[in-house]
């Protein structure tokens, strides 16, 4: 599966613009998480959507670790208590079930891949990444 290089830039181009309009102020973000939303970012030019939404919630619980100095907070209640959005609960939800397999009833399967992935699945990747800006950026020093 390869993806269009004017799609590819396209998405890295939005993927600037949401960065630039979030950036208000002097932020903290650590080498490990830019690393993640780096990494994040290429999934999300190459149309990998399951994994920019399984990234999105890896990469705010690093960043809220690192901001609240807490090893030991379960990511749920990490997650309710520092993200000052909605819809937490929904995304990382939806992470758990690509990342804990029910083989009752299984979120994905080779179909939703190689279709380029469900419009709908698009969707939520795209609401995961602005999710995940948002987290970087809601908390300026300056």
């Amino acid at each position: 599966m390869t993806v269009d290089i004017d799609v590819w830039q396209q998405r890295q181009v939005w993927i600037d613009e949401e960065l630039e309009q979030a950036e208000k102020g002097g932020h903290i973000i650590s080498e490990y998480v830019l690393a993640l939303f780096m990494d994040m970012s290429l999934a999300y030019c190459a149309g990998a959507w399951v994994s920019v939404i399984v990234m999105s919630v890896t990469i705010m619980d690093a960043h809220f670790r690192e901001e609240t100095m807490d090893n030991n907070t379960r990511t749920a209640k990490l997650l309710r208590d520092n993200y000052e959005g909605e819809n937490i609960d929904w995304l990382r939800e939806l992470r758990n079930k690509y990342v804990h397999h029910n083989i009752d009833n299984p979120v994905i399967d080779t179909e939703d891949c190689f279709c380029l992935q469900s419009k709908k699945t698009e969707r939520e990747a795209t609401t995961a990444i602005r999710m995940v800006i948002k987290a970087l950026f809601q908390n300026p020093f300056i």
